[in-house]
């Protein structure tokens, strides 16, 4: 089937699984954001991780979250700003049964992580 019109030929024409496999390889990390947060307080034994691994893969944020063994709860968040500040604002909060009493933010270079794992 004809195109009713021509592409200049300046414009380069990319198939659409060329488009998509484009955007994949040309997203690389600059515009993800990575925190790592320890939360201190009353946060282990209430289903904070659990709670955490399900807001997060939620709104497309991957990394990881743990008991340490001083009682701190630990979580790496990496994706898109908005969303890895929700999370760090989740994290002030944590779920019903928690009571946070301080988090630590750090902020760290992304590395590109995939999946929401609990450790």
């Amino acid at each position: 089937m004809a195109l009713p019109f021509r592409l200049p030929a300046s414009l380069p024409c990319l198939t659409l699984a060329r488009q998509k496999r484009a955007t994949i390889v040309g997203r690389g990390t600059s515009h993800l954001t990575r925190r790592r947060v320890v939360i201190r307080g009353h946060v282990q034994g209430v289903f904070f991780r659990d709670t955490t691994r399900r807001r997060a893969a939620g709104r497309g944020v991957t990394g990881w979250v743990r008991n340490n063994p001083d009682g701190t709860l630990e979580a790496v968040f990496e994706g898109e700003p908005e969303a890895v500040e929700d999370m760090v604002r989740f994290a002030r909060e944590g779920p019903r049964g928690a009571v946070v009493e301080e988090v630590e933010v750090i902020d760290e270079e992304p590395e590109g992580l995939s999946g929401f794992g609990v450790r």
